[in-house]
């Protein structure tokens, strides 16, 4: 197991002395960081002998997934002399930061699965892109805005300060409109121990006595309200998990890395242009650049296990109907007279009595379509009409609905195949006839949770129960959307150009990307016209079971945030739905695959993996992905990479 070196020297108490002499320990912690020296990042996994870092002989990994993990572990060891092939099953690259092409009238934009954020402290992340030079790919946004609705607060705006905990604390107390608000009352035991949780985070402690209970139920009783609305509901949220599904561990282990441990302040960058090309494409280049191969739209189809070992993985290319089985959950969300399985934007449609599936999803830019009053589907996002059977009536999709054989029932899922796949009573045995097979030394998956499970159900072979049970286990969060919309004229704003908003029913936060990318700044400088994203991290499906729901909602919130877009003109919007983000709810960490899958061969990457050290969102996903190339390195006898983090532990900490 990995651990931390070269620690800074910490005041050395338990956590009862720490309650009871919390007037000594302020003062020490005022003595023991000063303002004027910025705390540096801590080490992690740095080698103290000087080991090769090259291959002396040929090596082949094999990394299906090219979200932000997968092309970290393929950068790193294409660098280090590894024959890489990465394998994607999109047509692009990048994830949750992937980008693609979309029309809007004449014109050809990018669009995203919604806003990032680039903070300073993601320093194994932005160690990449110092090493791309690709730094003036991204714009400060100086500032961030907490903004509450119907001004139940005053907007919080966080800035650099590169002050340590428990500074930051003072200077957010200092700056703070709403500090008067807070409702913290030090005489109440459930206030001291929420002083105590924030300035005393440690992994493995804090999971041991928080995990075990919801943000929601942690913060029931006797909590600060103030803090729970300014901070504690925004940030937790901002995880992308709901408060009612996280664990309130996981929420420490999230403030730490973003506020209480971090000396970097809250202000962050964003992309010059889409995430695709500022980032993803830079990487992805370097990794072919080292004679790596990537290889999208590639589905794998079988994962062969001998010996204990992965063996070989098979899979094929460029088919968009996956002749592959797989299971799909019910979703008893929607409409009660068909049968509805899946989520986001992977839902299918059954029509009671039959054994036949639809795929609702648009073969036009991939929103989920909808059955309207006259037994047809309709495209929510760009009015794409389909029979009740799939077949298109009127674009602009040209392509029918994919069709599938329900081939297995259970009480909550199915089992599906195309329906144009032959020899589906032999499916254990079934290859698609362009299907290839690979042979390497290592092997890496660094999918979200849904492909995962689903390349550990491709499986031949002995498999150990116990990490098969680990990965069946791994739960998603609440679904995200992103809505995006083009105005024809702009609107005042005097918030940050990404803001956090709170208090709405579906809307976590605003984007202004006429102000951000240059794209749609000189689209706005040519038109005089806006664009305006909205996110909602993480909303619950039985309030908006329908992508038609949430275009509605999205619409109406907009209005009532930006109250003079009323007015304009509405040009066009784009959609995405998706449920595929790590879900950590309580009692999950002591149960959460690490780096290591006990395959010697395998390897894990991703926002899933358990962490050995305090990160979050694309640092997370880089991370990890890291890690796992460590894990190889270290097998070949090779010097790893140095990694870093903010300091593990918190003030208080024994």
């Amino acid at each position: 197991m990995s651990r931390f070196t070269d620690l800074p020297q910490l005041p050395s108490f338990s956590r009862r002395t720490a309650l009871k002499i919390l007037g000594v320990s302020a003062i020490s912690g005022l003595i023991s960081y000063s303002r004027f020296h910025k705390p540096q990042p801590t080490l992690f996994q740095q080698d103290s002998l000087v080991l090769p870092r090259f291959l002396n002989q040929p090596k082949q990994v094999v990394i299906v997934g090219g979200g932000l993990a997968g092309l970290a572990c393929a950068y790193e060891l294409s660098q280090r002399g590894f024959q890489v092939k990465l394998l994607e099953k999109s047509p692009q690259l990048g994830g949750k930061i992937a980008s693609w092409n979309i029309q809007v009238g004449n014109e050809t934009f990018r669009m995203e699965h919604g806003f990032h954020g680039f903070f300073p402290q993601y320093y194994n992340l932005n160690s990449i892109i110092d090493e791309l030079e690709i730094k003036n790919h991204f714009i400060s946004l100086d500032f961030y805005s907490v903004v509450f609705k119907n001004n139940q607060y005053k907007p919080e705006n966080f800035r650099p300060n590169h002050s340590a905990f428990p500074w930051n604390i003072v200077d957010l107390a200092v700056s703070s409109p709403n500090r008067l608000r807070w409702g913290i009352n030090l005489t109440k035991p459930k206030h001291w121990q929420v002083f105590r949780e924030i300035g005393g985070f440690k992994t493995p402690d804090s999971f041991q006595h928080l995990d075990s209970v919801s943000v929601a139920n942690w913060v029931k009783k006797d909590f600060p309200q103030g803090l729970y609305d300014l901070y504690f509901l925004p940030f937790a949220k901002s995880s992308l998990n709901a408060p009612d599904k996280l664990s309130a561990a996981e929420l420490m282990q999230f403030f730490h890395f973003y506020f209480f441990g971090n000396p970097e302040g809250l202000a962050f960058n964003g992309t010059k242009q889409d995430m695709g090309r500022s980032l993803v494409q830079p990487i992805a280049q370097s990794i072919q650049q080292q004679q790596g191969e990537i290889i999208a739209e590639a589905t794998v189809s079988k994962i062969q296990i001998k010996s204990g070992k992965i063996d070989s993985i098979s899979y094929y290319q460029g088919d968009s109907i996956n002749p592959v089985p797989f299971w799909v959950k019910r979703n008893q969300l929607i409409e009660k007279n068909w049968e509805y399985w899946g989520a986001g934007d992977d839902v299918y449609a059954i029509q009671s009595g039959k054994n036949e599936a639809i795929s609702l999803t648009c073969t036009h830019q991939g929103c989920t379509v909808k059955r309207a009053e006259d037994g047809r589907f309709h495209c929510p996002c760009h009015g794409s009409i389909f029979e009740s059977n799939g077949q298109v009536v009127s674009g602009p999709a040209e392509r029918n609905l994919a069709q599938f054989k329900v081939i297995q029932r259970q009480p909550e899922q199915v089992k599906l195949v195309a329906l144009n796949a032959e020899n589906i009573r032999n499916q254990s045995n079934y290859i698609p006839e362009n299907s290839t097979t690979i042979q390497a030394d290592y092997y890496v998956f660094a999918t979200d949770i849904p492909g995962v499970q689903q390349l550990f159900s491709l499986t031949q072979g002995e498999l150990n129960s116990t990490l098969q049970e680990q990965i069946q286990n791994l739960e998603v969060a609440d679904p995200f959307a992103v809505c995006r919309f083009w105005f024809n004229r702009d609107f005042p704003w005097e918030h940050s150009n990404f803001t956090s908003l709170s208090g709405y029913q579906l809307t976590d936060s605003i984007t202004l990307y006429h102000r951000i990318q240059k794209q749609f700044i000189d689209w706005h400088q040519k038109t005089g016209g806006s664009v305006v994203e909205l996110h909602a991290y993480c909303y619950k499906e039985s309030q908006f079971p329908t992508q038609e729901d949430l275009l509605t909602t999205f619409e109406q919130e907009l209005y009532e945030i930006v109250p003079e877009l009323q007015t304009a003109q509405l040009i066009h919007r784009e959609l995405v739905n998706q449920k595929n983000f790590a879900g950590y709810p309580p009692g999950s960490y002591a149960k959460r695959p690490q780096t290591a899958s006990g395959i010697s061969n395998l390897m894990f990457a991703g926002d899933w993996v358990k962490m050995p050290f305090p990160c979050g969102l694309m640092e997370r996903a880089v991370s990890s992905g890291l890690l796992a190339a460590n894990e190889i390195l270290q097998q070949e006898g090779l010097q790893r990479r140095t990694l870093f983090s903010v300091n593990p532990e918190g003030f208080l900490t024994i």
